[in-house]
């Protein structure tokens, strides 16, 4: 027997999908996440696989995990101290910025505190011209003495950003070999290759998160990759990426920037593959774990992409899963500010101590702790049987809050509880309003250790007609590593005419990213197997400011077919912007070029519904509109395609509790997913 294994570390609970390559079977597990021992919730599970399921680490033959290591790191301001050296006359980069104000509806909002403070900003004499010219080189004296500078200001490594290094980065090497002549162990990190993008402030701020996690996610994936190793796993590790697909353990170290979104993309794709299979082509992706929820909107099946997609406070230009971090999750703290307001996060118990019912040593309400004490929780084990629900311990962390409030235990729950789901209405309607999208036309789907919890309660307020719960929903984002592909992106920026005049560079420009491509896939990932090739180009009509990503043919550019490559800017900007002008001449500024190599994908077979009542375990007391009502509890792993159910009642099951209020009907569909249908009335 030979397993593909795929795992996501969270900040509650590590998932585990090991997929069965000759039965096609799934298995799932869950287990507690150490934070504080990187790798080790990894042993711990590859030893309980094979307990639980007689799965040797030997026959492991694929292993890839995501992680959310490297935007924790961000989010909690823990990397490293940086300087960055920037072109004399530019050190007010990052303070500048784009000037838009974090919150146009807050006229006292303030833009985040750069990561490197205005102070460690210096400036170096070089220059590049616009046409990637050398104009002036660095001088080693000068760069001397800034080293010297940075090292009395404690800097831990240096982020080399120079002006028009995009164009010609031959400045930006020469200032890092200077730098590590004087030092030759000090970490530094080039903008130009990190991400070689045209205007300054972005990739600026792309390279300095790159080098702000950088060595912390390097350590963590050295624990990651000794721990296989000594647990008997001799498998590759590959890591999920941003943009939804893989690369090796090794790549991540040296390009951390790619990974920041790796645990959220995930379980994007696995959620767009259960869309695929359901029917449910268009559909809204909600991801709530112990911290957040992470919303991402799927349409035909497919997730969509972007950049400038937000980490912590600051956006990253590599292209990713456009998908949406919310605050609020199953171990979102419970409080009461300076004016007698109830608040529910942003801070979360975590793992450790966890909510109060885990019995782990917490004493503040959160969440998870609101369920257990209206009665959804509690009857059975959570997590694989690795949480007993203690629900007298929520009540007793409840209590301090209850009396402050002057509300018995059970109303501030149902009040935790419905300030959760009002947190999340409010963020998911920004969302919607962003993408101009009709919540009618959409599906939910909920996963993650507490999706299923509260997505019900979510979906009604939205006006959603359907929930879609997966069979596996508590490690869907384990499953979405396991299929991803492997997949780069490459860029180059070209700045140039879509006209006769510049057709040959456009071409010499895109065979140029297909050799960096394919060299990437076969030595550095060491893929031997089939690939495809996406290009595409940022354009622009002349005179615009900013550019719109298109799809291009690659036909056509060989050919030379500048209508029909035009015409695909045309039709975008139209989709966009609901106008084009095809008289207009058009610009291409950045060349793009996608290559992916396929992963093999579990294929699930399809059972014929039978449609009949699903059988209960019994009834269980749970707090319903401030009363307490009878409601049936149903065992997920027993039910079956075409079992059906009505609200309110509970479904339990291994890795998270499905929580279904009144006025839905539940359905299991062929693939085990259970479809419930919010009633019009």
């Amino acid at each position: 027997m030979t397993y593909r294994v795929g795992v996501d570390i969270g900040g509650t609970f590590t998932d585990f999908c090991a997929f069965n390559d000759e039965t096609n079977e799934i298995h799932t597990l869950k287990v507690l996440s150490a934070p504080e021992d990187p790798g080790s919730e990894v042993m711990r599970g590859i030893r309980e696989l094979h307990s639980r399921y007689g799965i040797n680490a030997a026959d492991v033959v694929y292993f890839t995990h995501g992680t959310t290591v490297g935007v924790n790191t961000v989010i909690q301001r823990k990397g490293i101290r940086l300087c960055l050296f920037v072109t004399e006359n530019f050190a007010d980069v990052l303070e500048v910025a784009r000037l838009k104000m974090p919150n146009p509806y807050d006229l006292l909002s303030t833009r985040p505190e750069p990561l490197v403070d205005r102070q460690r900003v210096l400036e170096i004499r070089e220059r590049v011209r616009s046409d990637g010219r050398i104009e002036l080189e660095p001088d080693e004296n000068n760069i001397q003495r800034a080293v010297k500078k940075a090292k009395g200001m404690g800097a831990e490594g240096i982020v080399v950003a120079l002006i028009n290094a995009y164009r010609n980065p031959t400045n930006e090497h020469t200032v890092k070999r200077l730098i590590q002549t004087q030092e030759p162990d000090f970490p530094v990190f080039c903008s130009a290759d990190v991400w070689p993008i045209i205007r300054e402030y972005e990739r600026t701020t792309t390279a300095v998160v790159h080098g702000y996690v950088q060595p912390r996610v390097s350590y963590y994936l050295s624990s990651l990759e000794r721990a296989l190793s000594e647990v008997g796993v001799s498998a590759t590790p590959q890591v999920t990426k941003s943009n939804g697909g893989i690369m090796s353990a090794k790549s991540g170290r040296e390009d951390c920037v790619q990974m920041l979104l790796s645990g959220t993309a995930a379980g994007v794709i696995g959620a767009s593959y259960i869309s695929s299979l359901s029917g449910f082509d268009n559909t809204m992706s909600l991801d709530i774990g112990g911290t957040s929820a992470d919303v991402a909107f799927i349409r035909d099946a497919s997730p969509q992409y972007g950049v400038g997609e937000v980490v912590g406070d600051f956006p990253i230009y590599v292209p990713s899963i456009a998908v949406t971090s919310i605050g609020s999750g199953g171990g979102s703290i419970a409080w009461v500010d300076d004016l007698g307001v109830i608040r529910v996060g942003p801070e979360s118990a975590g793992s450790t101590p966890g909510p109060a019912c885990y019995g782990r040593g917490g004493e503040r309400p959160t969440t998870t702790d609101a369920f257990a004490i209206l009665g959804y929780i509690g009857q059975f084990k959570i997590g694989y049987s690795a949480i007993d629900v203690d629900v007298e311990k929520s009540r007793s962390a409840m209590s301090p809050l209850a009396k402050r409030l002057k509300l018995s235990v059970e109303a501030t729950a149902q009040a935790i509880i419905d300030i959760a789901v009002s947190g999340m209405y409010m963020e998911v309607s920004k969302l919607i309003s962003r993408y101009a999208i009709d919540p009618r036309e959409f599906v939910m789907q909920a996963f993650g250790g507490a999706g299923p919890m509260m997505g019900c309660f979510l979906a009604k307020e939205l006006g959603l007609g359907k929930v879609i719960v997966p069979s596996t929903p508590g490690v869907l984002s384990a499953l979405g590593g396991l299929i991803a592909d492997i997949k780069n992106d490459f860029i180059a920026t070209v700045y140039l005419e879509l006209a006769e005049s510049e057709i040959s560079e456009i071409q010499r420009g895109f065979i140029n990213l297909k050799e960096r491509a394919i060299d990437w896939l076969r030595k550095e990932q060491g893929y031997k197997g089939e690939f495809r090739l996406i290009y595409a180009g940022d354009m622009r009509y002349r005179g615009q400011a900013f550019e719109l990503e298109t799809t291009l043919n690659w036909d056509d550019i060989h050919a030379g077919n500048l209508k029909d490559l035009a015409e695909n800017f045309h039709v975008e900007h139209e989709k966009v912007y609901e106008h084009c002008d095809r008289n207009a001449p058009v610009q291409i500024v950045n060349l793009r070029l996608v290559i992916v190599g396929d992963s093999p994908k579990p294929v699930f077979t399809k059972q014929v519904p039978t449609p009949k009542p699903a059988q209960s375990r019994g009834m269980i007391d749970v707090f319903i509109s401030g009363k307490l009502e009878k409601v049936p509890l149903f065992e997920r792993e027993s039910m079956s395609a075409g079992d059906t159910l009505t609200g309110p009642a509970v479904v339990a099951q291994s890795d998270c509790t499905t929580c279904v209020p009144p006025d839905i009907d539940g359905e299991v569909d062929g693939y085990g997913n259970l479809i419930l249908t919010v009633n019009a009335a």
